[in-house]
């Protein structure tokens, strides 16, 4: 079968001229097949296909576990790239040339069979890779500088930094207004002495000297300082006793050194991907060795280094065993709460950030939040409740519209004790 020529077929110069009048003209760079469909629908449906089948080793314009797809209908031809996404081993096995070099190219990564998907979704999929998700740059850097002289973007009021910054400027400022007071008090002092119509009385007034020791030895001197420690014990033993049960920043070792930082984070891998359960019941789940091995069977190591990675060595002894990884749970909550993890976040729609913190950051998880019944009263008092489009709250917005204030969990029972302790 005839493969399309590249752009790497042109001579360099050529090739330069080009690009140049693609940039100057407008154009698309990539003559992408006249069959893909552009409409709306058809990238909005191929988007949900690509992040379900794709998104783990693919991204559209950049080099991942597999190549930047976008283009691929100007690279390859259309039928040839139907059945590679729906098979691609049987085209390698086939001995296809372009299908064999890309397989080795790509460390003999093995791409999972996609035979469920009809022509229609083959369609809808090529539309998303060719036209989805291209950002204006212009805006994108307006965006970015906008972010930037905005604080970088994270969220309101004063950072801390700056809140030290000014405590150890009042300081610096009482400290010069202490000392200017002393200058004027010895000026002032030297003055009097020097006038001839003060007496003896006012003169020894003036100069008498302040006995520090009967001061600390005065009863109100003690006074004042038991009050001061009694009332830092009392302060710290109410503070010890808020934190019993707090785990906030408990980081645990974990058996397999597994990086959210890399997947959640770099390869963009969904929390829904490995914890299963979070949209469907209570529980997230932690997932299993299975769940890992639907890529690791194919990626032995990090960043394409040669032989088998030490850490995924461990899952494949753990499957070659049947035993399970034996993770360390993070985020505990006491028997005595309840709480749904998908009636928050498929009902709800709140995102894993906002319990857990950067989670896509994180090379060792630990516990971003304090998971306290206060910090769970303070969301529910503060949290909108999106309602278009969901028929279960039209009787709760009837009831709620004469109030000027928005629809919040804590107006639907988001307070009440039997809803978390029953």
């Amino acid at each position: 079968m005839s493969i399309k020529r590249s752009l790497l077929g042109v001579s360099f110069r050529v090739f330069h001229l080009m690009v140049l009048i693609f940039l100057f003209m407008g154009l698309q760079a990539y003559a992408v097949d006249p069959e893909v469909p552009d409409s709306e629908d058809a990238i909005s449906a191929g988007q949900s296909i690509f992040n379900a089948n794709c998104k783990t080793c693919h991204r559209l314009d950049q080099k991942l576990i597999g190549p930047a797809l976008r283009g691929v209908t100007e690279r390859r031809e259309l039928d040839w790239t139907k059945r590679f996404i729906l098979n691609s081993q049987a085209v390698i096995q086939s001995g296809d040339a372009t299908a064999v070099a890309l397989y080795k190219e790509y460390n003999n990564a093995v791409m999972p069979a996609h035979d469920f998907l009809s022509d229609g979704d083959l369609m809808n999929l090529l539309a998303y890779i060719e036209y989805g998700d291209k950002a204006d740059p212009e805006a994108a850097a307006s965006a970015a500088a906008g972010g930037a002289a905005a604080g970088g973007g994270s969220g309101g009021g004063i950072p801390s930094e700056y809140l030290t910054i000014i405590l150890v400027v009042l300081v610096i400022v009482l400290i010069l207004v202490l000392v200017v007071l002393g200058l004027i008090v010895s000026v002032l002092t030297k003055y009097m002495n020097n006038s001839d119509k003060l007496d003896a009385d006012d003169k020894e007034f003036i100069n008498q000297k302040t006995d520090y020791l009967s001061i600390l030895k005065s009863d109100g001197f003690i006074v004042i300082v038991t009050t001061i420690v009694l009332a830092f014990v009392v302060k710290t033993a109410v503070d010890g006793l808020y934190t019993i049960g707090v785990q906030q920043g408990y980081a645990p070792s974990q058996p397999i050194a597994y990086s959210h930082e890399l997947h959640a984070g770099q390869y963009e891998i969904p929390c829904q991907y490995c914890h299963t359960g979070v949209e469907i019941g209570k529980s997230a789940n932690i997932p299993s060795a299975n769940i890992c091995m639907n890529c690791h069977m194919h990626i032995q190591n990090v960043g394409g280094k040669e032989g088998i990675s030490p850490e995924i060595a461990k899952i494949y002894a753990a499957v070659d065993n049947d035993q399970p990884i034996e993770w360390v749970r993070v985020h505990n909550l006491p028997d005595l709460a309840y709480f749904n993890h998908s009636q928050h976040v498929a009902v709800g729609g709140v995102e894993c950030q906002t319990c857990h913190g950067p989670i896509e950051e994180m090379e060792v998880v630990y516990q971003h939040s304090s998971l306290t019944m206060g910090w769970c009263i303070d969301c529910h008092r503060n949290t909108e409740i999106t309602t278009q489009g969901n028929e279960y709250y039209d009787k709760l917005v009837q009831l709620h519209s004469e109030s000027k204030d928005a629809l919040k969990v804590k107006d639907i029972g988001g307070l009440e004790c039997a809803k978390c302790h029953y």
